[in-house]
């Protein structure tokens, strides 16, 4: 550790539970592996020979216009010809490729013995390495996202490293009956790390990780951890692995996604994250400031989705004032960038052309000469394409839409 400073002195605003907006894959998830029948599973180690990152882009960008796509859509030769036409047609730039989702599934066929020996491996990409090589030869930056935590299969392959039920013998599941592993094992942490350095062998140009988190929705009374002894802040676990994959990926530009709350909570919203810890470790952080994933009443407004370009300014600018103290307080320290995650889908308001833009000019409007871009989520996929352009942000027109009060 470091011994950063900072202020923890805010109360933080109710946490409540997220929509889901995981893309469903247009096939059903086969049954996870059963169980070895070994009682002592043999411990996920990091290999001896440790890839290296190559053939990442000579020249990346610093400011980044991203769309997301699931690994299904990276392994459609129509979806990534579209990703491609938007680079030629518009100023997109950057790609974020699912490579370990929800299911627990790994998209392509790699070199981590666990990920074979588990059953992890779905063959939705067939060959990685051409897909890259095609995308960067459209100049585009290509993330690989890994989702950490929420794991169904590597929970049913090894139910030692599982949350596990209370109530009933086994594993235990969130409100989308998926499974978690315990985010404190560190052979957890191992598997992230050989899948994340297999992505970096082949040519990703950076690694996200996402559901680095302990679990914020389901039965959360009757969870049992195998690792963690309840004891230790949620926090310092969370911290504890950001750190473990700063000094085991020190050659690998890496990111991670934040709740949206995370930019003005100053506790861990119980899941074990604060921006600050992310900020150290990480080359860039990514809050998922999605409009309609903030409560009725934050920041006064009934329906804070219909206030895209408030609820983003205020979160990334109390982000930013939050680096901005970091950085004052450790004078000489590299610390992360920031950078949104925005909506492009709609969910509690119709997002229009000018929604998606407001929530793009409130990120410049409120990181000013700090700001790097933004990523668009859209679980179908397709993206508003007068977003991915410069534009003349229409603030009257903004103004004007009719918007969901409280009563007086």
């Amino acid at each position: 550790m470091f011994g950063l400073s900072f202020d923890l002195s805010v109360e933080a605003p109710s946490l409540t539970p997220l929509p889901d907006l995981d893309p469903s894959p247009t096939e059903s998830l086969p049954p996870a592996p059963e169980p070895a029948n070994s009682p002592s599973p043999s411990p996920i180690v990091l290999p001896s020979i440790e890839l290296t990152p190559r053939g990442q882009l000579i020249n990346p960008p610093e400011t980044i216009k991203a769309v997301y796509l699931t690994s299904w859509s990276g392994g459609s030769q129509s979806r990534i010809d579209y990703v491609i036409d938007l680079a030629r047609t518009t100023e997109l730039n950057a790609v974020v490729i699912d490579i370990k989702d929800f299911s627990g599934e790994v998209a392509y066929e790699t070199d981590v013995s666990e990920v074979k020996e588990y059953g992890a491996e779905r063959l939705k990409i067939r060959n990685i390495e051409a897909l890259i090589k095609r995308l960067h030869e459209a100049n585009i930056y290509v993330i690989a996202r890994v989702t950490v935590f929420q794991d169904p299969i590597l929970a049913r392959a090894r139910p030692d490293l599982a949350v596990q039920s209370i109530a009933q013998e086994g594993i235990w599941a969130d409100h989308k009956g998926l499974g978690w592993v315990d985010p404190a094992s560190e052979e957890a942490w191992n598997y992230t790390v050989a899948i994340a350095r297999d992505a970096a062998s082949r040519g990703f140009d950076e690694i996200n990780f996402d559901y680095v988190r302990f679990p914020s929705d389901g039965n959360l009374q009757d969870m049992r951890f195998p690792v963690w002894d309840e004891q230790t802040l949620q926090r310092a676990v969370i911290r504890e692995f950001f750190s473990y994959l700063r000094e085991r990926l020190d050659d690998v530009v890496i990111s991670v996604d934040l709740f949206g709350l995370t930019t003005s909570s100053r506790d861990d919203l119980g899941i074990g994250q604060v921006i600050e810890d992310a900020l150290e470790y990480f080359d860039y952080v990514y809050p998922m400031v999605y409009p309609s994933h903030y409560a009725m009443g934050y920041r006064g407004y009934r329906k804070p989705a219909e206030y895209p370009y408030e609820v983003v300014h205020f979160s990334m600018a109390t982000a930013q004032t939050r680096l901005d103290a970091l950085k004052l307080a450790n004078s000489g320290r590299e610390f992360a960038k920031l950078r949104p995650w925005l909506q492009d889908f709609d969910l509690g308001a119709r997002y229009d052309p000018l929604m998606v833009q407001s929530q793009v000019q409130a990120a410049k409007d409120a990181l000013l000469e700090e700001y790097s871009g933004f990523l668009l989520w859209a679980p179908t996929n397709w993206y508003t394409v007068g977003v991915l352009n410069s534009f003349v942000f229409d603030a009257a027109g903004y103004d004007a839409r009719p918007r969901t009060v409280f009563p007086d």
